[in-house]
């Protein structure tokens, strides 16, 4: 069975530590983050050694491109995704077919060391947001839905579930919720008529959300991840999305107003959540872990569609997945080494 909480571990393999906290009955996934990983086959080893562990577990990553990319040395460089978005503004159909190729590759390195999803993609405007900015694909939301649509293709293709983020929009917020409590003043129509509309429209397309770690105080007292209005009233009831909602890591500055990790996860998880994140403070998991000891399991129906579809194979220092996969990393690692016309 897979629990409501994911955590990360503190190096590139299990300590007998990890290992106790992932036969919890409340522990459902991990995430990796840049310090677990070392090389190709050694990620491939780690996620092997945890589901030997624990069979079900579910095992992520951030995956993005650009500066978001945890998987470095012996995968391919990523372009970030707003590159695809100043392309499009020149050579559309390039930059379609070039988005749903790294969309495509990424899921594909993803999946070859045992990862199940990457956190991706990310569906914010390229507004006023320092955090978001080029993590987006655009600036305006026809530009994302087209490219964002590509990119979900690919990773459909290679066999990997999507996550959106970050509902119902982090763009148009200047404030990093990682380091700072992050207030959006705007009336929800406003917010519905604009930064929405790109999870609206590719809500079919997506198999999980991530809501944001941002007050709306218009609309709701309570971060999008902590409120019943947005999770339960928007997404569940107006929106009728039935995917899996993850919380945005619970130790993030933006996320204490709910106190401390027992409360935020109880919060995010009564809200709607499917799973919450407790990310780089063991302490705040153990704590997070006793808060749902009595909660009832998330709905397993639900999260198994995250599970990816993980190839059967043996890997070595260097990743080596094919004609394919060669002819589209090249094509990938030149387009992100270009320079594009002004």
């Amino acid at each position: 069975m897979i629990g409501a909480l994911m955590l990360d571990i503190a190096g590139t393999q299990l300590t007998q530590e990890d290992i106790e906290l992932l036969q919890a009955p409340q522990v459902g996934g991990v995430i990796l983050f840049g310090r677990n990983i070392e090389s190709v086959q050694q990620v491939r080893t780690l996620t092997n050694h945890m589901r030997h562990i624990r069979p079900e577990i579910l095992i992520a990553v951030d995956q993005e491109g650009g500066r978001v990319q945890r998987l470095k040395q012996g995968f391919t460089l990523l372009p970030a995704m707003g590159r695809f978005g100043e392309l499009y503004l020149s050579e559309p159909q390039k930059a379609l077919e070039f988005a749903e190729q790294c969309g495509w590759l990424m899921a594909i390195e993803v999946l070859a060391v045992g990862i199940d999803f990457s956190f991706a993609p990310v569906l914010d405007l390229n507004d006023v947001s320092d955090v978001i900015g080029d993590r987006s694909f655009a600036q305006n939301i026809n530009d994302i839905v087209i490219l964002a649509s590509a990119f979900l293709k690919g990773m459909k293709r290679a066999g990997m579930a999507s996550t959106g983020k970050h509902f119902p929009g982090h763009g148009s917020v200047k404030a990093d919720s990682h380091i700072a409590a992050a207030i959006d003043s705007r009336a929800y129509a406003e917010i519905h008529a604009k930064d929405m509309q790109t999870f609206i429209q590719l809500q079919s397309q997506l198999d999980a959300l991530m809501p944001a770690h941002v007050i709306y105080n218009q609309v709701d007292p309570n971060p999008a991840g902590f409120s019943n209005f947005w999770i339960q009233k928007v997404l569940r009831q107006d929106l009728q999305f039935d995917g899996v909602l993850f919380s945005d890591d619970l130790s993030m500055q933006a996320a204490c107003v709910a106190g401390g990790a027992d409360a935020r996860i109880r919060a995010a998880l009564q809200a709607g959540c499917d799973m919450g994140l407790v990310c780089n403070d063991r302490e705040a998991q153990r704590i997070a872990l006793a808060g749902i000891a009595d909660f009832p399991l998330p709905n397993q129906e639900r999260l198994e569609k995250m599970r990816g579809k993980i190839p059967d194979i043996r890997v070595g220092e260097d990743l080596n997945l094919g004609a394919e996969w060669q002819k589209v990393r090249d094509t990938i690692t030149a387009f992100r080494n270009s320079t594009l016309p002004n």
